[in-house]
């Protein structure tokens, strides 16, 4: 793939100035010398560059999993699968069973209903192997699995995500790919459990004496399934008898308990192989700044702050007060034949803070990263307030090129959510490399918008 330099692209419309009415005063004492004016000043005439950059290894943040492929002339082939520890069930009931109960054990995969990008029909196959070796901590989405797991098959199942379940019949708010493992991997962990349920008690050392599972897409293509939640159940069948005389009669119990599941505290990571599309390559190289997600592209964003500044400061006059910074950049579909949109959310934030942020699990502080949603009716992602940032590097002697260079990268957005009477809120919890569905749109940096809107106070002799 190549990228080419920054093109400059002028963004906004000429700025515009205002004032309002003199200040009243009751004394008229002095009133013919000194009057006070206040101005508040409207400045958009500022330019804007960008240009798209690989975004190949993304960091493992998610509980997330993509499984399957699509091949769309557009957008590119795409293939992913997964590696995944489990989280250990501390408490298990065994009342009443023993291992002999155990009938058969899940490999159980969660779906929200609509959650796949391609065709809901067409069949496609997995393969489920064990992992040998304890994956590594840091773990991103170009990791090779070779060398990790035990090459021998441990379960297959084949899929379509229209046969899963039929929730409007079922009122069902998941869908569920549901994989057979073997039968004695089920007693095994019964085992352990009774025998040895210290090793129940955390991740870490459950994770020695299971390191966990190979999730890859072995056939078909033409849907990627979007996995929110994935267990490994238990399945029991009990006999008994009960009544007494004319009215005895056998009896089979049924249950099933979840013995493992992927949570935020274990490892889990999608391996994903991505290759664009001649049209996108072709695109970018012609100056294009692009979206493509996931493992794909961000874009290099060059914000006018410079410019700002000298505005702010040469029409101010040393008097002036900031009030705001916006940023709005509309958003251009690419056509495609699989639905693939630009990404929900993107995270827009100084290209040297970037891989912190995710390393430490950061959200926006909105001073040096932001966070803007795609608008859906205007097509564009938008940033209501930017001072902070200004405000940040007026305090600066001198602006190198890393104060005012950004990244737009796409991100997944974590919430929850809090209710107290009448009152629901929601908060942002974590914001996580994006991997959610195959996705990419074309920034239009020469449709986008900067206003910066400030106050001062006059006096007039």
């Amino acid at each position: 793939m190549s990228f080419i330099k920054p093109s400059i692209i002028t963004a906004g419309i000429a700025m515009l100035m205002f004032g309002t009415s003199c200040l009243d005063n009751t004394s008229e004492v002095g009133s013919s010398l000194v009057n006070d004016q206040s101005e508040v000043i409207i400045d958009s005439l500022f330019t804007i560059t960008g240009h798209a950059v690989p975004n190949n290894a993304i960091l493992s943040r998610t509980t997330m999993q993509l499984l399957g492929g699509i091949n769309a002339q557009e957008y590119g082939q795409f293939k992913s699968g997964f590696v995944t520890q489990f989280m250990p069930a501390q408490n298990i009931d065994t009342d009443g069973v023993t291992v002999n109960d155990i009938d058969s054990v899940k490999l159980v995969m969660f779906i929200r209903p609509g959650g796949f990008t391609g065709d809901s029909i067409v069949p496609m196959g997995l393969t489920v192997y064990k992992l040998n070796r304890q994956l590594p901590s840091s773990i991103t989405s170009d990791f090779d699995p070779s060398g990790y797991y035990d090459e021998q098959p441990w379960a297959t199942a084949m899929y379509s995500a229209n046969a899963l379940h039929n929730d409007s019949i079922a009122n069902l708010a998941y869908r569920t790919i549901s994989v057979t493992l073997p039968r004695e991997f089920g007693q095994a962990l019964y085992r352990e459990y009774t025998n040895n349920p210290a090793t129940f008690s955390s991740p870490v050392l459950f994770t020695q004496y299971f390191p966990g599972v190979y999730v890859k897409s072995t056939f078909g293509s033409g849907r990627v399934m979007n996995i929110v939640d994935t267990r490994i159940n238990v399945h029991y069948s009990s006999h008994a008898t009960i009544g007494s005389g004319s009215t005895l009669r056998d009896t089979t119990y049924n249950f099933t308990r979840s013995y493992l599941a992927v949570t935020p505290e274990v490892i889990t990571d999608n391996i994903i192989h991505y290759t664009m599309s001649r049209q996108l390559e072709d695109d970018i190289s012609a100056g294009k700044s692009i979206l493509v997600a996931p493992a794909g592209t961000e874009v290099e964003m060059q914000f006018p702050t410079r410019e700002i500044i000298s505005s702010f400061r040469s029409q101010g006059q040393g008097t002036a007060v900031l009030n705001t910074v916006s940023l709005n950049i509309p958003v251009e579909n690419i056509h495609n034949n699989y639905g693939i949109k630009p990404p929900a959310n993107v995270l827009i934030i100084l290209s040297r803070d970037k891989d912190k942020f995710f390393a430490n699990n950061k959200i926006n502080d909105d001073k040096t990263s932001f966070l803007a949603t795609y608008n859906e009716t205007d097509h564009s992602y938008g940033i209501s307030d930017m001072r902070n940032y200004i405000l940040s590097m007026l305090d600066k002697e001198t602006l190198a090129a890393d104060d005012y260079t950004f990244t737009i990268t796409p991100v997944d957005v974590v919430t929850e959510t809090s209710s107290s009477g009448y009152y629901t809120q929601s908060y942002i919890t974590g914001i996580n490399p994006y991997v959610s569905t195959p996705a990419m749109g074309r920034l239009l940096f020469d449709k986008a918008k900067i206003k910066v809107t400030f106050s001062k106070q006059s006096v007039i002799y």
